[in-house]
């Protein structure tokens, strides 16, 4: 199982359209075969950062998330947006392993 948290930032008059086409993303990401979470979280202080933890059962599961059509909107609409490059980074997951567990 595989984990990616991407750290998102968005141009204060962006955020509005941000949060809806990320929740398109969202409600299609989570219908993915293999995908075991797609959350998406706002910062506290700091209404322009977001995160998305995305939990795939496989790499290939996870790689076959970016070929979907839902994913490439989301990428294409939000590109002009970031106030910085989004970065997302890898992480195994150890616990819970189990897959009932999520």
């Amino acid at each position: 199982m595989i984990v990616t948290i991407v750290q998102v930032y968005v141009k204060k008059e962006f955020i509005e359209d941000f949060i809806e086409i990320t929740r398109y993303n969202h409600e299609n990401s989570v219908k993915e075969p293999g995908n075991l979470r797609f959350d998406v979280l706002k910062n506290a202080s700091d209404p322009g950062k977001f995160v998305l933890y995305e939990a795939y059962e496989s790499e290939e599961a996870a790689k076959a998330h970016k070929q979907t059509g839902h994913y490439e909107k989301w990428r294409e609409t939000v590109a002009e947006w970031m106030a910085q490059p989004r970065e997302g980074i890898k992480y195994n997951i150890l616990f819970p392993n189990e897959r009932s567990q999520w």
